[in-house]
């Protein structure tokens, strides 16, 4: 038998092992429609979540998925793990046969995983059913898996699959399959909520009942349970916290809450709750300040966008809109917000909106460096200004990057223009063949010289965009550092047909940061111009390390 390697893994460091952080982002998450990892994806999360410091990663299903088989091959020579154990995901062994001679679970062995997580019937349904065995062989299954497995060197969990429903149906044989587990070495046995179906006090009430009869025939030490919740109620954090606070000590869950169908539990949510909410140290130091980071960096991996408002992580987790919030904040941040975003690696953003009152752009000015607190004139001006352009449909709290030339503009020095915009013009041509291309020609005063430029594209933005950089390239190099990372259209509410008022979001991007600008016009290209001439003098400007701008008036 092949030997667990040596360098995949710790003990867990969190209190000497007696709790654990299980990730299933790489096995169970991606699961969820529309995702799917390279080998060379899986291994970059792998060290996402080791870096973050989690006890156990679940790698997948070496033997039954190609490229799990592959991932693990590789794991052993390119992983080398801080604090987390890997795991290979399988089944116990086959009805009729033994561990030691069943090929899947050989496959797992192989893989040197020094952890196994075996996926067992807890559901007498499922094992009449679906495994069309007794409930006698059942039990042989996991007591012979889990026994080999540790003859083995390896730590074994097992995944009682449709546990909360098998436990409503015959909670004396959903209790004999978790016992005969824990009596057989399991490291731990999991609670499998595998279609989701339970809220919190379900969840209390079946481990609470579990935990009374394992307990009259096993030391107290051994009954480790664990909790694995599906989210189709909406309810998978919530069921995990549950679970742990019944006496759980293990938690499965992934990245994001990615999985099948809703997905999973959001591993990064429980966490910051264990962490924030209920004082258990369950990361090691600095963990949890990077929970927000490694959220994003998996997240695009994954080619997934970030979920803007994901509890903790989100980038509107913290965001304040409404003004009579800001008046609060600016007394004391902890008035409206249930812990302070830096524990987790996030900020407080206050969003300026038709909405705002002074206090919002005080603190919107000062997140940017710009103190306002000194200079009432500019502050009415900015305030009144901010509210004007919202109700024509202008959103400043999805464009920092315009809010702040706006702000710069009303305070002495501002950001300086790299250009001034005499005349543009453009054509778009469709000819016979069906081939469309755009022209635009662009007139400029670039420090005090008119400049004219002309280019192609594959539309007229897209052509604007190429004249303007065209005609700034000779004094702008760094302009081919800017980059349009996304662009957002959308018709404003209220109006209507191809006369509609539109608004425009454009993204950029320097490579190390990201800003967004917005325009707003009748005219679709008149509204982009708005937003892509700002966003390349934003761009233009980022790198200059102009110091903070004073207000008129400021002490």
């Amino acid at each position: 038998m092949t030997q667990p390697d040596p360098h995949h893994g710790s003990e867990p460091a969190n209190s000497g092992g007696d709790f654990h952080v299980f990730d299933t982002t790489l096995r169970d998450g991606a699961q969820m429609e529309g995702l799917r990892y390279s080998v060379a994806d899986k291994l970059a999360v792998a060290e996402l979540l080791d870096e973050l410091g989690v006890d156990y990663i679940e790698g997948g299903w070496p033997g039954a998925i190609p490229s799990d088989t592959e991932f693990f091959a590789r794991a052993a020579e390119e992983l080398n793990f801080k604090h987390a154990k890997l795991v290979a995901f399988g089944m116990t062994r086959r009805a009729g046969s033994s561990a030691a001679e069943d090929p899947g679970f050989q496959a797992l062995l192989d893989s040197r995983a020094p952890v196994l997580c075996l996926v067992a019937k807890s559901d007498m349904r499922h094992v009449e059913q679906a495994l069309r065995t007794t409930p006698e062989e059942n039990l042989a299954m996991i007591a012979d898996s889990v026994r080999t497995g540790r003859e083995q060197d390896r730590q074994v969990f097992i995944d009682c699959e449709h546990f909360f429903d098998g436990f409503r149906q015959d909670p004396e044989y959903a209790a004999l399959v978790v016992r005969t587990a824990l009596e057989a070495g399991a490291e731990a046995v999991v609670l499998c909520d595998t279609n989701g179906g339970s809220i919190p006090s379900d969840i209390t009430a079946v481990v609470t009942d579990l935990r009374t009869r394992l307990e009259a025939v096993l030391p107290r030490e051994r009954v480790r349970l664990g909790m694995h919740a599906q989210n189709d109620t909406g309810c998978a954090v919530a069921n995990t916290l549950a679970a742990v606070q019944a006496g759980v000590m293990h938690v499965q869950g992934t990245a994001n809450g990615y999985g099948e169908r809703p997905g999973n539990a959001n591993l990064f949510s429980v966490i910051a709750n264990l962490e924030t909410k209920l004082g258990m140290k369950v990361l090691p130091d600095g963990g949890l300040a990077q929970l927000t980071r490694i959220s994003h960096a998996i997240a695009e991996i994954a080619n997934m966008t970030p979920d803007e408002h994901a509890p903790y992580t989100g980038h509107a987790a913290f965001a304040h809109k409404a003004g009579i919030h800001a008046s609060a904040i600016k007394a004391d941040p902890a008035l409206y917000n249930h812990v302070d975003p830096v524990v987790v690696g996030n900020d407080m953003r206050i969003l300026v909106t038709e909405m705002a009152g002074r206090a919002s752009v005080e603190l919107k000015g000062r997140e940017l460096g710009i103190d306002l607190s000194g200079d009432k004139a500019a502050l009415d001006r900015i305030t009144k200004r901010v509210k004007e352009l919202e109700s024509k449909g202008w959103s400043f709290e999805a464009a920092d990057a315009s809010f702040e030339l706006l702000v710069r503009d009303e305070v002495e020095g501002g950001l300086p223009r790299p250009f001034k915009l005499d005349t543009y013009r453009v054509i778009v041509d469709h000819d016979p063949s069906a081939v469309t291309v755009a022209e635009a020609t662009v007139r400029l005063d670039v420090d005090g010289e008119r400049v004219i430029a002309t280019a192609q594209g594959n539309g007229p933005v897209n052509a604007l965009d190429a004249a303007l950089r065209s005609a700034l390239a000779a004094r702008h190099p760094r302009l081919a550092e800017l980059t349009l990372s996304d662009f957002k259209v959308r018709i404003l509410a209220g109006s209507k047909g191809t006369d509609a008022v539109t608004r425009v979001l454009v993204s950029m991007s320097d490579g190390e940061s990201e800003w967004t600008t917005v325009g707003v016009a009748p005219n679709l290209i008149e509204a982009s111009w708005n937003a892509l001439a700002d966003g390349l003098a934003y761009g233009l400007n980022r790198r200059k390390s102009l110091p903070p701008t004073a207000s008129r008036g400021a002490p």
